[in-house]
């Protein structure tokens, strides 16, 4: 998806760049894999780790691509402009070569990466943590927390939101890392919410598609939708749309209580989301409510109106601005802290 974005973006016409893409990752592919099988062998060394890693993603960087990816995320960090396919193959390559192996040390693997300057090492990153978070849950969300804070792209928030997704769905408990969320002052932590429920239904087809994933899906879409940030209402957007395939009765049910809502109140922001869901609900109720919104319009300068922001308000912590607590680590008893010595 990344890279087919950032294709359309280059100018070119799309079958050219298409062919171009097509063919870069063809010719590099093997070379990208050998990468990621290379190193299998420094998960003991967590720099010479990242070194290697940083010289074979600079090696596999396409210029063009790298301007596409600036244009559809404005404000990126750092990149070396590696196609997305590239970056999966050297993940592919490393797995294989790590199939029977212990995973005890690419958490410091994984903290090295999350340091480095461009972000195709931290979203290869996110492949380790999606291992860890099974089998390491308790410091591994501790990285993830991070990640989540520093993020401020919707790549990296999007590629992220496949670890968290993970994570939950593997210890229902963790639904918490979504709720404490919904108050933040970062609209990417935020967007993080609607993404990791937009995933999860393909992270995992069976307990992502649980009645469960509904029922807390919906409450936190429910408590942020108004929010007045684009990137938030995409995401919750997009995870209406994907929830649809878990419980389209009550994804349908929302869009109409919602919509009622955005009628009564003049509310663009409620009605963008609403809208831009209509497409994956039958055509009966998507005729209805689309009705029901017309001439409701996102307008320049709304406060926000979801129920997060009205309650961060009240209690004087706001979204934008506010304190932005540490959350808690969820640490097990006996468990250190990453770089915490043995006692």
């Amino acid at each position: 998806m990344t890279g087919a974005v950032a294709e359309r973006s280059t100018g070119r016409p799309a079958s050219l760049a298409t062919a171009r893409a097509i063919a870069f990752v063809a010719e590099n592919k093997a070379h990208a894999e050998a990468i990621g099988r290379g190193l299998a062998d420094l998960t003991g060394d967590p720099e010479a780790f990242a070194g290697a890693l940083r010289s074979g993603l600079r090696a596999l960087s396409d210029p063009d691509y790298l301007e596409g990816q600036r244009r559809v995320a404005p404000g990126i960090g750092a990149l070396l402009g590696v196609r997305w396919p590239l970056i999966e193959a050297v993940r592919r390559g490393f797995r294989a070569a790590t199939l029977r192996e212990r995973t005890s040390t690419w958490l410091f693997v994984a903290d090295r990466l999350l340091h480095e300057p461009e972000l195709e090492s931290r979203w290869f990153s996110f492949g380790l943590l999606e291992r860890l978070v099974l089998d390491e849950p308790e410091r591994t969300w501790q990285l993830v927390r991070r990640a989540a804070r520093e993020a401020a792209d919707w790549i990296t928030v999007d590629s992220l939101a496949h670890v968290v997704g993970k994570g939950i769905l593997a210890e229902p408990y963790r639904w918490a890392e979504l709720e404490q969320l919904v108050y933040s002052p970062s609209r990417w932590e935020r967007r993080l919410i609607g993404s990791t429920i937009a995933t999860m239904p393909f992270v995992d087809r069976r307990r992502g598609r649980g009645p469960e994933v509904a029922d807390h899906g919906l409450a936190l879409v429910a408590q942020l939708i108004g929010d007045t940030e684009a990137d938030v209402q995409k995401a919750l957007a997009w995870a209406l749309r994907s929830l649809v395939l878990v419980d389209r009765a009550a994804v349908t049910t929302f869009c109409q209580s919602e919509a009622e809502k955005a009628v009564a109140t003049n509310d663009g922001n409620r009605a963008w989301v609403i809208r831009d869901t209509l497409p994956k609900l039958g055509p009966d109720p998507a005729a209805a409510i689309r009705a029901r919104l017309d001439g409701i319009r996102r307008r320049p300068g709304a406060a926000s109106t979801s129920e997060a922001a009205t309650a961060a308000e009240r209690f004087g912590q706001g979204l934008l601005g506010g304190p932005h607590p540490e959350p808690p680590l969820s640490r097990a008893p006996n468990e250190r802290s990453l770089g915490e010595p043995d006692q």
